[in-house]
């Protein structure tokens, strides 16, 4: 059964160009909700400024590769990419090692 942790590990596949880590890294992502059994997730994240002029492709790119989990799980049919700007991202938000990366200590 498709799960948030299969979600999020998906996900990891998207790389923000302009930093070079990925968005579950990063903390973009908020909260992945799986429903109808998974026939439909709704992803809810946000970018690291609003201004982020990568911000069109990093959130197809995430569409496109939680979308891309129906190859497994053929009961996929539609992935929601809900950009949120409550809570406001900030760099504390990174995993550690993300901050350990880009020099956040």
């Amino acid at each position: 059964m498709l799960n948030e942790d299969m979600v999020r590990s998906a996900l990891k596949n998207v790389i923000d160009p302009e930093i070079g880590l990925d968005i579950v890294s990063l903390g973009l992502v908020y909260n992945v909700e799986i429903q109808e059994d998974g026939k439909r997730i709704a992803v809810d994240m946000t970018l690291t400024t609003p201004a982020c002029p990568a911000g069109p492709q990093i959130l197809e790119q995430a569409r496109r590769e939680v979308i891309g989990l129906n190859a497994v799980y053929q009961t996929l049919e539609d992935v929601h990419i809900n950009l949120v700007w409550t809570p406001f991202w900030n760099p504390s938000m990174m995993t550690e090692d993300a901050r350990e990366e880009l020099g956040f200590f």
